[in-house]
């Protein structure tokens, strides 16, 4: 017997060590958007809470424009 492999061994350790590194690859492309993704998630999350505070603001300012012109309505 021999220590080297014999061809279809080798042949298979090649296709082996290709498809390793295409899980390598798609392993890092994988993390690379997840990251993206997570980053998008946190901006998405921040811009939401900008619109519900404005929202807020918003709602007080027209409750109160309602409050003069109740007012203004009933001194009429």
């Amino acid at each position: 017997m021999s220590d080297t492999p014999s061809p279809p061994v080798e042949l298979e350790l090649r296709q082996l060590e290709q498809r390793v590194d295409e899980l390598v690859a798609t392993v890092l492309q994988l993390k690379d958007e997840n990251r993206a993704l997570r980053h998008r998630q946190e901006a998405l999350a921040t811009e939401r809470a900008s619109l519900l505070q404005k929202n807020e603001q918003v709602r007080t300012r027209v409750e109160a424009m309602i409050g003069r012109l109740r007012t203004m309505e009933q001194g009429a």
